[in-house]
């Protein structure tokens, strides 16, 4: 496991990767400091070829405020040099979440504010509490969600962005929803048991087979040609087929039997 007093990282035996806020005192807002933890954490989590999922969490009443006010009043005496360096910073951990090779989940069991919504975006499945709130917040302090923008429209998309990020209403989890910012919502009772499932369901598929999957969503949304994109799918499915995973998860659907990857849950 690795700790710190703003975040936990722990690594179960079952392959599930637990990135933990724990800020509760600040609303999980992060600042340079925590932005910098969290990228070493996602790195190592990557770099861990026991992990098949990664579960972002957060302690306490909120799940991330965004930035942090401290911070946010260093930045505001800094020069535009310095901000730009921090601002870089923070677009790359959100890059970093968004391309990280494993499945991820988002695990919203209260306010995702500014920044906060950015981590959400960046997941591939987010699950939040009923209670929770929303706001691209960032206008009502002067600033633009610029740099969670690209995570956002793709989830939200370009219509319900030009209203949200100009207004910084708040909005519900239901709401959220229905934009496509999460993808279930549950009573806040309820949602360890909707994790947990989502968990469970995704420990249940070809670990290299999801990595795969996923990088195929990101080549298709990125892509300009759609001849190199119909070449390279093509590969993929072959060099899947060809592999031992590809293999065992043949072998266990012809038999009726459950693949070897479905008894490394623990």
């Amino acid at each position: 496991m690795t700790h710190s007093s703003a975040l936990t990282l722990a690594i179960e035996a079952r392959g599930v990767a637990v990135l933990t806020l724990n800020r509760p005192q600040l609303h999980n807002a992060f600042d340079d400091l925590l932005i910098g933890e969290l990228l070493a954490a996602l790195r190592q989590a990557a770099a861990d070829p026991r992990v098949r999922v990664l579960l972002l969490a957060a302690n306490g009443k909120s799940f991330s405020a965004g930035a942090d006010l401290g911070w946010m009043r260093r930045m505001a005496d800094a020069g535009r040099d310095e901000n730009l360096r921090d601002a870089q910073r923070l677009s790359l951990l959100m890059e970093t979440l968004d391309r990280f090779p494993a499945p991820t989940i988002a695990k919203v069991q209260g306010a995702a504010m500014g920044g906060g919504i950015g981590l959400v975006a960046c997941c591939d499945i987010a699950l939040a509490a009923r209670p929770a709130v929303f706001s691209f917040s960032e206008v009502r302090l002067g600033l633009a969600p610029a740099v969670i923008s690209p995570y956002a429209i793709a989830k939200i998309g370009v219509s319900q962005a030009r209203r949200y990020f100009v207004t910084a209403e708040k909005f519900s989890a239901q709401r959220a929803l229905a934009l496509g910012l999460v993808h279930e919502v549950a009573d806040a009772n309820a949602l360890d048991a909707a994790t947990e499932q989502m968990v469970n369901t995704l420990l249940a598929n070809g670990p290299l087979a999801m990595r795969a999957a996923k990088a195929l969503v990101g080549a298709a949304a990125s892509s300009r040609e759609p001849a190199a994109l119909h070449t390279a799918n093509a590969g993929v499915i072959a060099d899947l087929r060809a592999s031992a995973e590809g293999r065992e998860g043949l072998r266990a659907f012809l038999e009726k039997s459950a693949p070897a990857w479905s008894d490394d849950k623990g």
